[in-house]
């Protein structure tokens, strides 16, 4: 009897353990989306004087995890392609008659989102005269369990950003599809990478800074519980041992053959999330397929992985060479021609 009691008992703080744990887990998902809100309003006010500033839901293809729940209705479509959100700045000076180059910012964090720390960054791209688009592709914060969990690190979240590209030149007159960049830094370098890469025809150039290059080789030096984002059931649901093709499938190293667009990657020594060394194989890659691009390997530098994407005149020294590479490309009409420029723009004072 005792025997029995005591079964009963653990049986029921499992449970109960349970329970905990998903009442955790969607309080978490709620108060990303407080967070997200109360963020967004943040980012539009910060923006307001010099862009005006949108948010549409448009789609990507369906998600790559989709379990049978047993009902038939519901499981008949599960074709039906995922519904994710995009910021869209456009510059208060636009015209209706002419064309305007756009710039694709794709933001960092396995599972993160676009928020009002990068309002200086969308404020010097907009002064320059790029419309720039920010998408929320799969496993983006903010939103609720549903989209966190369709993350596909590698893989689908590079056809939203590229869904995202087509909206802007079937949706706007006033965008250039020629003049079509995309930038990003860690997993949003990564995601420039995937696409000048896998999707050449419809970019100009691309920027990749402090870029995720191999996924399998980044697991080898990264903590342990880092491969549990991987390793999730509605993810890859399994280790590189186990599925060494997939993660080599997600990785930008395995495309370097295919690059014929302009594309500048950029590191440092002393980078803490994606190790230098990581970045150097790409750079190798490319390299030993004979391709032309640019790169930059910094020595360490304050910030480390976010050197560029800080506040400080260091970083905004960075920054400058990195529009300049971009307006080699894209041709915005109001390139900075120095640094005060830059500073003014993103800061209000130099």
């Amino acid at each position: 009897m005792k025997g029995i009691k005591l079964t009963l008992c653990i049986a029921a703080g499992l449970l109960l353990g349970s329970f905990q744990l998903i009442a955790q887990e969607n309080n978490s998902h709620q108060f990303n989306t407080l967070e997200k809100n109360s963020d967004d309003a943040l980012l539009f006010m910060r923006m307001q004087d010099i862009a005006y500033v949108d948010k549409v839901r448009i789609c990507g293809p369906s998600k790559a995890y989709q379990p049978l729940v047993g009902c038939q209705f519901k499981d008949s479509l599960r074709s039906n392609q995922l519904k994710f959100y995009s910021y869209i700045f456009f510059p208060k000076d636009l015209k209706q008659n002419k064309k305007y180059p756009v710039v694709i910012f794709s933001h960092g964090g396995i599972h993160a989102s676009v928020g009002s720390n990068y309002a200086h960054i969308f404020r010097e791209l907009v002064a320059q005269g790029y419309i720039v688009v920010a998408p929320e592709y799969r496993g983006s914060t903010g939103y609720g369990k549903e989209l966190y969990e369709a993350i596909d690190y590698g893989g689908l979240e590079n056809e939203d950003v590229l869904a995202t590209r087509d909206y802007m030149v079937e949706s706007y007159k006033v965008v250039d599809p020629e003049r079509i960049g995309l930038l990003g830094w860690s997993h949003g370098g990564m995601i420039s990478l995937m696409n000048i890469l896998n999707y050449p025809d419809k970019y100009a150039c691309a920027y990749a800074g402090v870029p995720v290059s191999d996924v399998t080789y980044r697991l080898t030096y990264q903590e342990k519980d880092y491969l549990k984002n991987f390793t999730q059931k509605y993810h890859v649901n399994a280790t590189p041992q186990e599925k060494p093709e997939e993660y080599a499938r997600r990785s930008p190293v395995t495309y370097a053959s295919k690059l014929c667009k302009p594309l500048k990657i950029v590191t440092c020594a002393n980078d803490d999330d994606v190790s230098w060394t990581e970045v150097k194989r790409m750079i190798d890659a490319l390299e030993a397929n004979n391709k032309e691009f640019e790169y930059e390997i910094f020595p360490k530098m304050a910030g480390a992985h976010s050197f560029e994407r800080m506040d400080i005149v260091e970083s905004t020294d960075i920054r400058f060479k990195t529009y300049q590479f971009l307006a080699r490309y894209l041709k915005p009409k109001h390139p900075f021609k120095n640094t005060d420029q830059l500073r003014k723009a993103g800061y209000f004072y130099y």
